[in-house]
């Protein structure tokens, strides 16, 4: 049983998906690459900060300010990223090393599981049902269904009121500063997690979480860091 500082006095997890939960944050810089050669758009300086923590939505509405050529909507935006990334999220983003068992733990434990993510929740629930693993969480809340991405609060704090767990009795896993500051904002004890698409913000990262892994092994060994 895992018993360690982390988790005391903690009733719910809430994981952000991409990066954090499952190892799929590689696949989008090739999407992004081959949707802004279909329409011939230039990507513009600072794209992935820009975005970083947006919800689906936000990022299509950005990508209609940023390029005015296109002519989609921003449902066919989203509906073809959707159709670009499905393939590959049913069956090259698995779960990050450890992850499952200590979802386990913590359910055995009696605590509440939860994702609160910027994904789309079509993406989320097929995702989920490919690693058959839907029945692992209590919660699944997407930030375009409280209407602000991260660094904003809302999609952690709808997670935990649905989880009917207070804010200061979660503990959320990040791999990005914006998501980290999401968790922060709520009220919430943050765990960095390490991820290679954002390991150029690892000192940025440590700035801002309460603690740091580099796997989910880390909390059962106890080698994680206490930030």
């Amino acid at each position: 049983m895992i018993k360690t500082r982390m988790i005391e006095g903690i009733d719910a997890v809430i994981f952000d998906m991409d990066g954090t939960l499952i190892d799929s944050m590689w696949i989008w810089p090739s999407i992004d690459e081959v949707y802004l050669k279909k329409y011939n758009l230039v990507e513009p300086e600072n794209f992935h900060e820009d975005i970083e923590g947006m919800s689906y939505t936000e990022v299509s509405r950005y990508f209609l300010e940023a390029f005015p050529t296109l002519t989609c909507t921003q449902q066919e935006i989203m509906d073809e990223w959707t159709e670009m990334a499905r393939e590959r999220y049913m069956t090259k983003a698995p779960f990050k090393e450890g992850v499952r068992e200590f979802i386990l733990e913590m359910r055995r434990q009696g605590k509440k599981i939860g994702i609160a993510t910027s994904n789309g929740r079509t993406l989320t629930e097929d995702t989920l049902l490919a690693l058959h693993a839907t029945e692992l969480f209590d919660v699944i809340k997407t930030a375009c269904e409280v209407g602000k991405g991260k660094p904003a609060p809302d999609v952690y704090l709808a997670a935990a009121e649905e989880m009917d767990v207070e804010p200061g009795r979660c503990l959320v896993f990040e791999d990005v500063p914006m998501g980290i500051l999401a968790g922060k904002n709520a009220g919430m004890k943050v765990c960095a997690v390490d991820d290679e698409f954002s390991r150029y913000q690892e000192e940025k990262k440590r700035s801002l979480a309460d603690y740091y892994i580099y796997s989910y092994e880390d909390i059962k060994n106890e080698t994680y860091e206490v930030l």
